[in-house]
């Protein structure tokens, strides 16, 4: 790939692309807020296929487990969206090294469908979870580094303390085997920059509450969850994942600021070091937290 087409492809496409969307939507609120907005932004985002994520906290009794009821999460959230798409099971496992995949659907999907795009007509994967299936895609087909972009909500800001987020840090093999491979690659990361995207029970009860399926379900989902551990006490939650779908969607940087740089290398003391053959990558240092609530709300409420 040459420099000029790397900028190129690290720029906000300009026509309709084919997007996959690579979730572990059982892990919080905010990936199904991300998978509504996707399948909402239709006008110029065409998915393709999602892609179930593992990952382990307390939704989940492991890797294997939170990659299952993530898979189920998406299944109901199309139901909800009333749509059909390809969807596939991922990893049971984070990355054992970073020259060993975790084979499977998703890796194998990835891998074989890359082969389909070329830089000049990249697929764009959004990626919202550890990134495993995509690292395991390319360590089987290394082409789909070549035929991809990569738009990961993943690390914290540059200007953090440490790089401890949690979809980095629970396979940091898998970053670095995305970070070394040459993809064009966009990182939000999260705190710093991502963690600017919140809303509040009072803006969910107002604008969502009782007024389609998906708005009801999302509202609802993220209130009772949030509810539990706030104790009685005022609370927002930060919504993630609708800024890497935003990012396709940034055109004349109206959700978000960004600047390309020479990409660094997640290291496994939860830093980030020196990368040893950086390549040119975006990053986003900036949220335009208003106008990207105004654009999710109204797609959420489009019937």
């Amino acid at each position: 790939m040459t420099a000029e087409q790397r900028l190129k492809n690290l720029s906000v496409p300009k026509e309709r692309v084919d997007v996959v969307l690579d979730t572990d939507a059982y892990n919080e609120i905010d990936d199904q807020f991300a998978i509504a907005y996707l399948l909402r932004s239709s006008e110029k985002l065409n998915t393709v296929a999602i892609y179930a994520a593992p990952f382990h906290n307390r939704n989940s009794d492991g890797p294997a487990d939170g990659m299952g009821k993530s898979y189920d999460e998406i299944l109901k959230l199309l139901k909800l969206l009333n749509a059909e798409l390809p969807v596939f099971k991922g990893s049971d496992r984070f990355l054992p090294s970073e020259s060993e995949p975790v084979i499977s659907p998703a890796a194998l999907d990835l891998a074989k469908r890359a082969e389909n795009y070329s830089p000049e007509n990249p697929l764009y994967v959004v990626a919202i979870g550890a990134i495993t299936n995509i690292a395991s895609a390319i360590l089987i087909n290394p082409r789909v580094a070549e035929n991809t972009v990569v738009i990961w909500l993943g690390g914290h800001s540059l200007e953090y303390h440490d790089t401890a987020e949690f979809n980095m840090v629970q396979d940091i093999a898998s970053a670095r085997v995305v970070y070394k491979s040459g993809v064009p690659y966009v990182q939000l990361p999260c705190f710093g920059v991502v963690s600017e995207f919140r809303i509040s029970k009072p803006e969910l009860e107002y604008w969502l509450i009782g007024k389609n399926p998906i708005a009801d379900y999302l509202a609802r989902n993220t209130i009772n969850t949030a509810e539990k551990y706030a104790s009685g006490n005022p609370w927002t939650r930060v919504i993630w994942d609708v800024t890497a779908v935003a990012w396709l969607l940034n055109d004349n940087d109206r959700f978000m600021l960004s600047r390309v740089i020479d990409s660094p290398l997640p290291a496994y003391d939860k830093t980030y070091e020196k990368n040893p053959e950086p390549q040119k990558m975006r990053y986003v240092y900036y949220i335009k937290r208003d106008s990207l609530m105004k654009d999710l709300i109204q797609k959420i409420l489009n019937q």
